[in-house]
């Protein structure tokens, strides 16, 4: 198949004019002016008008959990809810993701029902049941929170059945991480739970307290590093917010910090070598929800390789091109969401348009908002609204 008449966004520049094969699932060819005479045997898509960009990498989606459980206490058909998350990927121009599943079991009971060690287990088993009939490459990526080492064992149990892509190490500890500010974190936690903030406080004055007295809670991450590190995993870390934190991390191997919630952790983590991600919706919207580090102005500071859906998948190519209109150029903007990813989880076929890598595309119209019209994955059409209809007769 031809898609011709395109601009093309490649890994170095952007072609205002250019072409694509696509033969058994790769990229065959790249041509930087329109093909006018194409093998007639292949089926051609007059691009005019279309971007054409890599497809989207997610390291951390948290959609799934949301999807099985819309509601608190309305759980749906596993199979169904991952089904209708990978429909949504697809059109949000999304072709390999990361499922974020949380090995964690919360202190409030009304919330164990919707993270907890069995719930994550019987999830992860899901996608690793149904990823061979899915649109898009869903891959897991386990959150594992240190402070729960109960939950350790069914996560054991997932790794070694090698249902696991990515692992990540948590720690939501009030007074560290993500919640660095006690008095926000109660807060945080009244705005959503019928609780005083007097018993919310003692709850979070309770964990600090167990967390630097349990000395299990670093043995049992140690166990599981250790067999994601022998199954070749990647491993990232949540929420770094002290280089100390970041020098850690970096000593059990891990090679992402994804989320610092400060600039000085951000900036320890790029020195050290690691991979830095940070939230598609907060360099959308310009400012983190939870009142941490501004995605927007870590990219400033050029310690940002690479966006996550986070909780929006639609995020993910909208914060892209808000980049490029400030002046990013498209390429480097579109590398956060395709390349660097890539590169930071070790697919090596992925995320650049380029001769021989896999034919994962997404054509975008331009506009305000700019809208996915296709996705392919390996060569396969699997998001194609209708307007491509009219840009295909031999589909008719």
């Amino acid at each position: 198949m031809w898609l011709t008449n395109l601009r093309v966004v490649l890994p170095d520049r952007t072609l205002e004019r250019g072409s694509i094969r696509i033969d058994g699932g790769l990229i065959a060819e790249v041509c930087a002016d329109d093909v006018t005479t194409a093998d007639d045997t292949l089926q051609r898509v007059d691009g005019h008008g279309l971007t054409a960009i890599p497809g989207l990498i997610d390291m951390h989606g948290d959609m799934i959990e949301q999807e099985a459980e819309p509601r608190n206490g309305a759980h749906l058909p596993l199979d169904l809810a991952i089904h209708e998350l990978d429909r949504r990927l697809a059109a949000a121009g999304i072709t390999t993701a990361y499922a974020s599943i949380s090995f964690w079991e919360p202190e409030s009971e009304e919330r164990k029902v919707h993270r907890s060690g069995d719930r994550a287990a019987q999830l992860v088993g899901a996608v690793a049941h149904l990823r061979d009939e899915l649109l898009i490459d869903l891959r897991v990526h386990a959150r594992y929170e240190l402070t729960t080492p109960s939950v350790a064992e069914p996560l054991r149990t997932a790794l070694l059945a090698g249902h696991v892509q990515l692992l990540s190490l948590m720690d939501h500890t009030p007074g560290q991480g993500q919640y660095r500010d006690v008095d926000r974190y109660v807060s945080y936690l009244a705005a959503y739970r019928n609780t005083s903030t007097d018993q919310l406080a003692a709850e979070a004055h309770a964990r600090i307290r167990r967390a630097q007295e349990d000395d299990s809670y670093w043995r049992v991450a140690r166990e599981l590093v250790t067999i994601a590190k022998s199954q070749g995993l990647p491993l990232a870390s949540h929420d770094d917010d002290t280089p100390e934190k970041v020098d850690l991390m970096l000593r059990l191997g891990v090679t992402i910090s994804e989320f610092p919630v400060a600039m000085a952790a951000a900036h320890a983590a790029r020195a050290r070598g690691m991979h830095v991600a940070m939230g598609a919706p907060n360099a959308l919207r310009g400012t983190s929800h939870s009142g941490n580090l501004s995605a927007r102005a870590a990219i400033k500071a050029g310690v940002v390789d690479l966006l996550a859906a986070d909780y929006s998948p639609s995020a993910m190519l909208h914060a892209a091109w808000v980049l490029a209109a400030a002046g990013t150029p498209l390429h480097e903007a579109i590398a956060l969401v395709s390349r660097n990813p890539a590169d930071a989880l070790g697919l090596t076929d992925l995320g650049q348009i380029v001769a021989g890598y896999a034919a994962d595309l997404v054509l975008v119209e331009d506009g305000s908002p700019p809208r996915v019209r296709a996705t392919i994955r390996r060569g396969r059409l699997i998001y194609w609204d209708g307007s491509m209809h009219q840009r295909t007769p031999w589909m008719r």
